[in-house]
C-alpha cells in the first residue's frame, strides 16, 4: 500500500514539473518538447495521457515506461525540436519494442501506440525595425496571421502604442540599446526597413550573430551589397551574413509599401512553415497529361 502511494506521488510531481516547464516554455524560456500517449494497443503497459518532457539537452522528465519505445520517442521529440521548419504537433506510431510504423498499418493491426508530440515554446515573434509605411504594413499583417509584433524605431514619432496599437511591444529610441536588450531566439524573425542604410546597418550589426529564425533587410542590390560588404571587412563571420534575406521578400512586381509587406511577409511564412515560392498552379499536373493516362 505504501509503496502505491509513493508511485502515485511520483506520478503527481511529474506531472506537476512538467506543467510548469511547458509554462515557462510558453512564457519565453528554453523551448520544450512533450510526447503524449494518446492510445495504445490491448494491455498496453503505458496508459493513454502519459507524458514525457524532454528538454534540449537530452533530459527527460516522466516516463514511458522506459525501453526502446521511451527511447524511440524521445528520439523523434529531440528532433523536433531542432527541425526547421517547426512542426508544432505531430502524431506518430510506435510498436512496444520502439519500431515506427505508418498510421495505415496501425488501422490493420491495432498493435501501436499513437503519441503526440508538441513543441512547446514562446510564440512567434516579428520583431520590425523601423516604423515608417512598410513597417506599419508589415506589423498589421504580422498580427493578422498571428505573431506578435515588436517595432523598434529611433523616432519617437513613427515608434508609439497610437500608431501600432497591434503591436505587443513599442520601442523608441537607441538601435544598439534596444536590440541589445530584446530577446531574440530561434522564433524570433527580424526584418529591417528603417529610413536609411545607416540605420539598416546599424540594427544589422546588432542582431546579424544572433540565433533568429530569420533575417531580412530592405534596399537595393547596390545597397545591401555595400552594407554586407563593409561588415566583412569588419570581420563579421561571413557565414551569418549570407544568411540575411536582402533583397527582402518574394518578386511579386510590389510597389506600393503595403505590396512590398505582402512580399515581405510571404518570405517569412514561406521561411517559417517550409514553403517552397511560387505559383501553386505550376505543381498541378496538365490535363493535357491526365487525359493522356485515362486514354492508356
Amino acid at each position: 500500500m505504501r509503496q502505491s502511494m509513493w508511485h502515485a506521488s511520483d506520478v503527481d510531481d511529474n506531472a506537476r514539473q512538467i506543467a510548469q516547464e511547458m509554462l515557462r516554455a510558453a512564457q519565453g524560456g528554453e523551448p520544450v518538447a512533450v510526447a503524449t500517449v494518446i492510445t495504445g494497443p490491448d494491455n498496453a503497459a503505458v496508459a493513454p495521457g502519459t507524458k514525457l518532457l524532454l528538454r534540449a539537452d537530452g533530459t527527460r522528465v516522466g516516463s514511458l515506461g522506459g525501453g526502446a519505445f521511451e527511447d524511440a520517442v524521445a528520439e523523434d521529440g529531440l528532433a523536433a525540436l531542432t527541425r526547421t521548419p517547426r512542426e508544432s504537433v505531430q502524431s506518430l506510431y510506435y510498436r512496444t519494442e520502439g519500431e515506427r510504423v505508418h498510421r495505415l498499418e496501425v488501422r490493420e493491426s491495432g498493435d501501436a501506440y499513437e503519441v503526440m508530440i508538441e513543441v512547446v515554446e514562446a510564440p512567434v515573434t516579428l520583431l520590425i525595425v523601423g516604423g515608417g509605411h512598410i513597417g506599419l504594413s508589415l506589423a498589421t499583417i504580422a498580427a493578422h496571421v498571428g505573431f506578435s509584433v515588436a517595432v523598434l524605431d529611433d523616432r519617437a514619432l513613427f515608434a508609439n502604442e497610437e500608431r501600432f496599437p497591434m503591436a505587443d511591444k513599442v520601442m523608441a529610441g537607441d538601435f544598439h540599446e534596444h536590440l541589445g536588450a530584446f530577446p531574440i531566439g530561434p522564433t524570433t524573425y527580424i526584418v529591417l526597413v528603417s529610413r536609411g542604410h545607416k540605420q539598416d546597418e546599424t540594427a544589422l550589426r546588432e542582431v546579424v550573430t544572433r540565433d533568429q529564425a530569420y533575417l531580412g533587410m530592405i534596399g537595393s542590390r547596390r545597397r545591401v551589397s555595400t552594407v554586407l560588404r563593409h561588415l566583412a571587412e569588419e570581420g563579421y563571420p561571413i557565414e551569418a551574413l549570407e544568411r540575411v534575406y536582402t533583397p527582402i521578400g518574394y518578386d511579386i512586381g510590389a510597389e506600393t509599401p503595403e505590396e512590398i509587406a505582402v512580399s515581405i511577409m510571404a518570405e517569412i511564412i514561406a521561411v517559417r512553415r517550409g514553403g517552397q515560392g511560387g505559383a501553386m498552379r505550376d505543381h498541378r499536373p496538365s490535363i493535357r497529361a491526365q487525359e493522356s493516362a485515362a486514354e492508356a
